[in-house]
């Protein structure tokens, strides 16, 4: 079995084992974070960055690292060691005496204090920075950590040339504190990023370890890598669904939030399908027998679904990675600047080597890299939890300008099967019969036809615990009906052919309530006893009680709401009249459908078309975002930029509100890392130094740090939002 699930959790998603494509994507700073393709670190929230596998000797070496596996309590630990460090280094800096007149006890070789721990502090605290730098520069992307590594190892060089050589302030102070700082601001962003990187994570831990299988009559516990399709598993009250299957033995209530987003209890009996992961009640057992495994399980699909998407880039986020970019090269060049232009100026060496380092430190483009990945990544989070699947971000960005949606009728606006909605009795008949004799009479004939109609009024019939009587010469008529002896009355049932065929007599009060049924979109099905029409069974597609509410909320929206299907007229009418829609398209085959799509285009309207994913596919692509239906375990629906697990139309206001939302985040996000950097970098540069105004490099590094947390935790208060 190849299980979707690992409770350590992987980093990322595994490397195809290709042999022709040695390619993977890596994180700068958490080298051992591999997947096949790009998107964002789990551990630290960077984007992974594109690297080229080796092999051979160099493919060993390039599996060796010794700071794999870096988590938040590494940096934690780096950072007090480095914090205490760097306390007697300003204790034997300038610092003292200038801000307190008082100086720090001198010894023999006091002098080289600041170097030596320094330097701990430099290799131990700086060197995870050092070698981020030196994997993006491979991968030709210098970021954020090249521009630490220049800043550090430029205070670093300098400070020990003139501990040596003498002639000027060294800035060993001031390398401490940045490395100390930066880690603090890596521990901390790290410990917001973890919190909002959760969905795969979390998706991991639905399944259970062990499973309970029914084998020679005896219960026995085995290992979920042991199971197989065909088993039967016993499912305890409170416990987990091992896997996909089909219930063949029992009846419990099972909570499926985790997957649907529906809080509500599902009842679960002989023959429903359940999904792995949910969770059974506290009353009933089930014996479930096992039709899916692994990578084919509903919950697979889920989280192949949200890795898709945490993959995927918007266009925003596609934006900010070019703005990260530039704003690296912009940072380099604005360094070399700002040392000449104060050289030129006549400033020492260690202040204009200091102003280098404040500039190169602030204009870190962290918080801009970050900015939308981790709104995005939350935003699809947010979405598994409210039942509906991100599958391209550029889809729940697109979201938020939508004019118009149209829904597939069947399936989508109505529950895609017949139900009773009257009964007509017909009282100039000989035989006296009421409504559930009528049903009963009807139902018993029905009962052998496969017939969608006929499997309507057998299952109203059902539901009204109506007793079913044998039926005897059970015979199809062609194009009409059925018939039968039923109880000693000969019974037909069928359509208004059979009455007109019959030559039956009806009255003018009967015929104007078929019509009247007939006029709302509905199937009129006439029942005829010993050649007397008895009485009629109006039927409708059922329409969702959903259906209105969400309407109604996408107008609330200001958006417009249309229906495609291939019903009649009448029938057209009457939904569109009964759910308040405001266009209809009716007798629409469904090749024909992508041809409305484009009619609503050229009007200038942005398009969002829901169908089940299916016969739509054509629409669902030609639509400018394309919402599919995935109920049951249909997720991986390849023409649907959003799927919905439940078949819930109130979703897509969700989408609508969630879009706008998230889109929001983004600009926030970018308007306070780009703002950010147009204040501090002139700061940092020196550009009001002639007013005693000076971004110390410890100071920049503060507002760096300051900077990307305020990114992250604005990301973060999105999972708060209620859609």
């Amino acid at each position: 079995m190849n299980c979707c699930h690992n409770h350590e959790t992987n980093k990322a998603s595994s490397i195809a084992d290709n042999k022709s494509d040695n390619v993977f994507y890596s994180c700068p700073m958490h080298p051992e974070v591999k997947q096949d393709r790009p998107g964002l670190c789990p551990e630290c929230g960077m984007n992974l960055i594109l690297q080229k596998q080796k092999s051979g000797a160099d493919s060993q070496k390039q599996g060796y690292d010794k700071h794999a596996g870096h988590k938040v309590n590494i940096f934690a630990r780096k950072f007090w060691v480095s914090l205490v460090l760097s306390i007697p280094v300003v204790l034997y800096s300038e610092l003292p005496e200038r801000f307190l007149g008082w100086r720090a006890p001198e010894f023999s070789g006091s002098l080289y204090v600041p170097l030596i721990l320094g330097s701990i502090v430099f290799f131990y605290g700086g060197l995870i920075f050092l070698q981020s730098a030196v994997r993006e520069l491979k991968a030709k992307l210098p970021g954020m950590m090249t521009l630490i590594a220049v800043a550090i190892s430029v205070a670093y060089s300098y400070s020990v040339a003139i501990t040596f050589v003498g002639g000027g302030h060294t800035l060993f102070w001031e390398l401490t504190t940045l490395v100390t700082i930066m880690l603090l601001g890596h521990w901390m962003e790290m410990k917001a990023v973890q919190g909002a990187q959760g969905a795969l994570r979390e998706l991991s831990r639905l399944l259970p370890d062990r499973a309970e299988v029914v084998r020679n009559g005896k219960t026995e516990t085995i290992l979920l890598s042991e199971l197989k399709i065909g088993d039967i598993v016993f499912i305890r009250p409170g416990s987990k669904i091992p896997a996909d299957g089909v219930v063949v033995e029992g009846a419990a209530e099972m909570n499926e939030s985790m997957i649907t987003g529906e809080s509500a209890p599902v009842e679960k009996s002989v023959g429903s399908k359940v999904i792995a992961g949910t969770v059974s009640g506290g009353d009933g057992a089930l014996k479930v027998k096992v039709n899916e495994l692994g990578e084919h399980t509903f919950l697979a699909g889920v989280m192949r679904l949200v890795a898709e998407a945490q993959a995927s880039k918007s266009r925003l986020q596609l934006l900010s990675d070019k703005a990260a970019y530039y704003l690296t090269i912009v940072a380099i060049i604005s360094g070399i600047v700002t040392f000449a232009a104060w050289t030129y100026a006549g400033s020492n060496s260690a202040f204009a080597i200091a102003r280098v380092v404040a500039v190169l430190v602030v204009a870190c483009p962290h918080a801009l890299g970050l900015a939308i990945p981790l709104v995005a990544s939350i935003s699809t989070s947010l979405a598994a939890r409210h039942g509906f699947l991100i599958r391209q971000r550029s889809a729940l960005e697109l979201a938020r300008d939508i004019d118009i949606v149209v829904f597939d009728k069947t399936g989508t606006l109505t529950e895609g099967e017949y139900g009773i909605e009257g009964v007509f009795l017909n009282e100039n008949v000989r035989t006296k019969i009421d409504g559930n004799k009528l049903l009963q009479l009807a139902a018993s004939v029905d009962v052998h036809s496969e017939h969608f109609v006929s499997k309507a009024i057998v299952k109203e019939a059902q539901k009204r615990q109506v007793e079913f009587l044998e039926a005897k010469d059970f015979r199809r008529l062609a194009g009409k009906g059925a018939s039968a002896v039923v109880n000693g009355f000969n019974v037909e049932v069928g359509g208004e052919s059979l009455i007109a065929d019959r030559n039956l007599f009806v009255s003018e009060e009967f015929r104007n309530r078929t019509a009247d049924a007939s006029g709302k979109g509905q199937t009129v099905i006439f029942v005829v006893v010993d050649r007397e029409l008895a009485g009629a069974v109006a039927l409708s597609d059922i329409i969702r009680k959903e259906s209105r509410e969400a309407i109604r909320g996408l107008k609330e929206l200001g958006v417009r709401v249309a229906m495609l299907t291939g019903d009649s007229e009448k029938v057209a009418q009457w939904v569109a009249k009964e759910t308040g829609i405001d266009e209809y398209f009716a007798k629409v085959l469904p090749q024909h459908k992508t041809e409305k799509i484009k009619v609503l285009q050229q009007k200038g309207n942005k398009v969002a078309m829901v169908g089940d994913g299916i016969n739509d596919a054509p629409a669902l692509t030609q639509a400018d975002l394309g919402i599919a239906i995935g109920a049951g375990t249909n997720v991986a629906i390849e023409s649907a930029g959003i799927i919905l697990v439940k078949n819930d139309p109130r979703d897509i206001v969700k989408i609508i509100k969630l879009s706008k939302a998230t889109y929001a985040k983004m600009i926030q996000n970018l308007f306070w890392a780009t703002g950010y950097n147009v204040i501090a970098l002139p700061l940092a540069a020196g550009a009001l130094a002639f007013k005693g105004i000076l971004l110390q490099p410890a100071l920049a590094a503060v507002l760096m740090s300051f900077s990307t947390v305020i990114v992250a935790l604005n990301a973060v208060l999105l999972k708060n939002k209620r859609l």
